[in-house]
């Protein structure tokens, strides 16, 4: 029987993939479209995409549905299809796999606006739409939520809420950090520090604490906010950093940061406890089989140390 993810997080580090929304643009999809949608229109294009992360060496997927909430969808016209496009997200997800064992994360991504009162929405707007989802992805067959991309801790501890009523087995709140300009530390754009983030999360019934994407969130900043969140909390830590930084060249977006100079920064990340690790932003499979290199070495070194004497 297979272990729940934050159980097998603690045994060995795994991998999780690289980013989609970029991936699904070279793929064919327009900027500004609906990504989600594809689950139901273009479901083999997003299954090769995930079947190339899983060749790559990907432990964990990550759904098709980050922007799958009905407050996002209702953007698209696409509203109707709540459950279908959450379900098949995540059938897609373990089809990619095959026959071997891997671990599905079902994708929330943030409602796209303000809660009430710096915004229009109210909390039972957006504590609906996270519930609708949740349930959709849970029905079909996930094996954690992942609560991702997060800034505020009132739309986060909806979402794990969510998650719990879902009856997720497991449930990963993952917060975007900005680096700061005078590059001292960083934080969420709602002003949350790793630290308090950590400590909600493990109060709030979440299984894995988590960071993704954010300004300037590379390697080695991802390494520091797996020392700050561990004086904070027991519980496994995920992060999943850019790609580095975004630049505009002929008129498209790319980031800087090649499989190579990342897979540099991942052996110091592991020795810091970091239990999964994945990447977000302009990361591609080729990013993720230079990560599985290096996890598969940190590996094979903890096999071949010592054990202290009892």
């Amino acid at each position: 029987m297979k272990k729940l993810l934050h159980e097998a997080a603690w045994e060995r580090p795994l991998l999780c993939d690289g980013a989609m929304g970029t991936q699904l643009m070279l793929a064919g999809l327009e900027q500004g479209n609906c990504g989600e949608a594809w689950n139901l229109t273009q479901p083999e294009r997003v299954l090769a995409i995930q079947r190339r992360y899983v060749e790559a060496g990907a432990d964990c997927l990550i759904t098709n549905t980050f922007g799958g909430s009905r407050i996002m969808l209702n953007r698209h016209g696409e509203a109707d299809d709540v459950a279908p496009i959450n379900r098949a997200g995540a059938e897609i997800a373990r089809q990619a796999f095959g026959g071997k064992v891997g671990y599905v994360l079902g994708d929330i991504g943030p409602f796209g606006g303000l809660l009430e009162p710096y915004g229009d929405f109210t909390e039972a707007q957006v504590r609906s739409a996270f519930e609708e989802q949740a349930a959709a992805l849970v029905d079909g067959g996930v094996d954690a939520i992942i609560v991702e991309t997060q800034t505020s801790l009132e739309e986060l501890q909806i979402g794990i809420e969510s998650a719990q009523k879902a009856g997720a087995p497991c449930i990963i709140g993952s917060m975007a950090y900005d680096v700061t300009l005078d590059g001292s530390t960083f934080r969420t754009m709602m002003g949350v520090e790793p630290e308090r983030a950590a400590e909600f999360m493990e109060e709030h019934g979440a299984h894995i604490v988590a960071l993704n994407c954010g300004t300037g969130m590379d390697m080695v900043r991802a390494r520091a906010a797996v020392e700050r969140y561990r004086s904070a909390t027991g519980l496994p830590l995920m992060v999943q950093p850019n790609a580095g930084k975004p630049r505009l060249v002929n008129m498209k977006i790319v980031y800087d940061e090649t499989p190579e100079q990342m897979a540099g920064e991942m052996m110091p990340l592991l020795q810091a406890g970091a239990n999964i690790v994945g990447s977000c932003c302009g990361s591609t499979p080729d990013h993720t089989r230079a990560f599985r290199k290096v996890m598969d070495e940190f590996l094979a070194l903890k096999t071949t140390e010592p054990r202290s004497a009892a």
